[in-house]
């Protein structure tokens, strides 16, 4: 997502007709990690864009399991990659970027962070995730409502889809695409046609949890980017229920963190190396991608 100038009401208005514009909404007694209160304005006034939204306070709930997650191996990244989604192939790695006029859909040398073929958006076209099935790489755009697919290997566009409203995050359980544009509701479409199959909405400790971005299918779980935050949301896409958070904030030393974070350089970006069950992560213009020291079992019920 966008660089933040910005809010989206992703509260019902019964629940916040009653609220001033500086009250939270939808999030009961539940405060930010770090002790705030962040603030949602109501569902009544009039906004441009998903991203348009006060930082979610997440988690909601001390009794869902959490994880701060560690560095095994760091690798280089482009410090001007905006990255919006992330695929791991082989030694190499697919991104997407954002913003107009740098976005594209680039291979990257995992160990280098060389960019080693690229195939840029028009200009005026935001990039945003990418999903692989089939030898095919669907990759949205945040408000043109047009994807294109590519073929994996020659990056050539082989096709193109429409949706409805804003296109964040992207991921595929090499069935069914799975798709976010910043609400707290996940689309399942059906890659040939791009219908939708079912929606997923999210949900932690009872409450809905908005502005989900990248995302990535790992161990039969949804993982999501929660915008503007260090969390990643590990979701039961069975349920749409958070069954663990992994928090991201000690990977980068905080005053770095916090001054790209200003930039909007936020944490964005998740790939699952099934291969060596793996999972690599970065951010928004972050110099760094990171393997985790760890990758938390699924939870009961899911799939392996």
């Amino acid at each position: 997502m966008r660089r933040r100038s910005l809010v989206v009401p992703c509260c019902s208005l019964a629940a916040c007709v009653a609220l001033s514009p500086l009250a939270g909404c939808g999030r009961g007694d539940a405060d930010a990690a770090d002790g705030t209160r962040p603030a949602i304005l109501p569902a009544f006034v009039q906004q441009r864009t998903n991203a348009e939204a006060s930082v979610p306070a997440v988690p909601y709930s001390a009794d869902t399991p959490r994880m701060l997650a560690r560095a095994a191996r760091r690798w280089p990244h482009d410090t001007l990659a905006y990255t919006q989604g992330l695929l791991v192939r082989g030694d190499e790695l697919l991104e997407s970027t954002g913003l107009e006029g740098r976005s594209e859909l680039r291979a990257v040398d995992r160990a280098t962070g060389r960019v080693l073929r690229r195939a840029p958006l028009p200009d005026d076209e935001f990039g945003e995730g990418i999903a692989a099935i089939g030898g095919r790489v669907y990759q949205l755009t945040w408000k043109n409502g047009r994807g294109r697919v590519y073929d994996e290997r020659t990056f050539a566009v082989v096709d193109s889809f429409t949706y409805e409203g804003e296109g964040w995050g992207l991921a595929s359980d090499d069935s069914l695409l799975y798709l976010s544009d910043g609400t707290s509701t996940v689309r399942v479409l059906d890659p040939r046609g791009f219908r939708v199959v079912r929606t997923i909405r999210v949900t932690e400790a009872g409450k809905p949890v908005y502005m989900l971005n990248e995302l990535e299918w790992v161990r039969g779980e949804l993982w999501a980017n929660v915008y503007e935050t260090t969390f990643i949301a590990r979701i039961d896409p069975a349920t749409g229920q958070v069954v663990g958070w992994i928090d991201l904030r000690a990977l980068l030393p905080e005053g770095q963190r916090e001054r790209l974070a200003d930039g909007g350089g936020v944490a964005n970006g998740i790939a699952y190396d099934a291969r060596a069950g793996e999972v690599l992560v970065t951010g928004k213009d972050w110099p760094s991608l990171f393997q985790l020291d760890s990758v938390p079992a699924p939870a009961p019920g899911g799939a392996p």
